[in-house]
């Protein structure tokens, strides 16, 4: 018997979580009720996910608009965004600081409900998508490398601190590829300001269509084709070397979304340069391509004929356009206060003490649990024994899954060693969990 999907909140507990959401001022992001809020987040985005798994994926969703929130989060992302570029290179160069935390990336489900903050939105997606098409452009784009003898020795090292957040923001580029896919689903449900800001304001189309140039999720390395996909590099089978992945999938219905739409062609200006970065989409768009995506045969005819015509150019609009405000809101506040920002937060952030680090291990623990982990993983789990689907683990180390008990028996003088190292560790864990959690008398 299969077992059931683990709970990461009640309903009640969901809704008193998504409440308590609120915006933290620049030189608040660590403290205390900073880290806490995040902690929330993430169980309600595990959450989510376990609900959207049993077909609620609605109910998440309708918290955060009925109560405002998504606003709060664009917000929050865009604090972030400005401590990372204004902040933290200050603390980097500050004697003895090294980071102890990393900062997670949201992806917005519903953008009606973000109002005017979508405009903060599309701005922090571009910055996001030319840094990863420049990257790609460059070579520079993190792929799985093995660590030196002397990395390993010292795996706190600055190098690998960089070797993290090159990964990580390339991990957060990809989720701003797909932030903005879904937004161009959306534009005439936006600010009429959003379509002049993609189009005009950015020049989203050219922007992608360096992205499908570059391919940032795909390279080569010792003659063999990787495609980076759900998290990780993985070697693509010769079979499948034409296959479309998830993101070259977004790309494609991101474009396709703003050259045919009728309210895009009106506003977006095809003058000679445009037009010939947009001319190179044809050479992409293979017979192969468009067996796996059949509706960009509209996007390949709409290309044959913009390559024999002129458009007219754009009339001008006498219009008041909106202007994203977050960005220049939290900038002009904290203006020629980050140094004092910085020292601010390594004094009473960033230098806790050993009891403060265990309680936050200890609830981070707890947050990621190992039920709930698994549950979030796509794949199914195999058997330990002769690798058909499993729906059962070993009750001791919880680690190993069979299809059923005679795998399990069968398999069982293999696994014990490895068995018994598990269960010894994670007993050791929940004593000094236990000991951390008492009170003292």
């Amino acid at each position: 018997m299969e077992e059931a999907l683990p709970t990461v909140l009640l309903p009640g507990e969901s809704e008193a979580l998504v409440e308590s959401l609120r915006n933290f001022q620049l030189r608040d992001i660590g403290n205390y009720g900073w880290i806490r809020q995040h902690e929330h987040i993430e169980k309600l985005n595990m959450q989510a996910i376990l609900s959207a798994s049993a077909g609620h994926e609605q109910l998440l969703t309708e918290l955060l608009v009925n109560n405002g929130k998504i606003p709060v989060l664009i917000e929050e992302l865009i604090t972030v965004e400005i401590w990372k570029h204004k902040v933290f290179p200050i603390l980097c160069r500050l004697e003895d600081f090294r980071p102890k935390s990393t900062f997670p990336i949201y992806l917005v489900e519903i953008c009606e409900s973000a109002e005017d903050t979508i405009l903060d939105l599309i701005d922090y997606s571009h910055r996001k998508l030319t840094l990863l098409a420049a990257r790609s452009a460059s070579g520079k784009i993190p792929v799985e490398q093995k660590l030196q003898s002397e990395d390993l020795a010292n795996p706190s090292s600055m190098q690998e601190l960089k070797k993290q957040a090159e990964e990580m923001e390339f991990e957060i580029s990809l989720k701003a590829l797909s932030v903005f896919r879904f937004i161009t689903g959306l534009l005439e449900s936006l600010p009429v300001s959003a379509a002049t800001r993609i189009l005009n304001t950015h020049n989203f189309p050219c922007l992608l269509v360096e992205l499908v140039e570059h391919s940032p999720w795909s390279c080569r390395e010792e003659g063999k084709l990787k495609k980076y996909e759900n998290g990780a590099w993985y070697e693509v089978p010769y079979e499948d070397h034409v296959k479309m992945t998830k993101l070259d999938g977004q790309v494609w219905i991101a474009l396709y979304n703003l050259l045919l739409s009728p309210e895009c062609q009106r506003k977006y200006n095809f003058n000679n340069f445009n037009k010939g970065q947009l001319l190179k989409l044809r050479t992409f768009l293979t017979d192969v391509l468009i067996d796996q995506f059949p509706n960009l045969l509209e996007l390949q005819r709409f290309l044959s004929h913009l390559a024999v015509t002129d458009p007219a150019p754009p009339k001008k609009d006498l219009i008041l356009e909106q202007v994203p405000v977050i960005w220049e809101n939290i900038v002009s506040k904290n203006s020629g206060k980050w140094q004092a920002i910085a020292k601010h937060q390594v004094n009473n952030m960033f230098s806790p003490s050993e009891e403060e680090l265990k309680s936050q291990a200890c609830r981070w623990a707890k947050t990621y649990n190992l039920d709930v982990m698994e549950a979030l993983i796509p794949e199914k789990p195999k058997c330990g024994m002769c690798g058909s689907e499993a729906a059962k683990r070993c009750s001791r180390c919880r680690n190993e899954w069979y299809c059923k008990r005679e795998c399990q028996v069968q398999h069982w003088q293999k696994h014990k060693k490895a068995c018994n190292l598990m269960a010894d560790t994670l007993k050791k864990i929940q004593e000094d969990v236990q000991v951390q959690t008492t009170p003292s008398k």
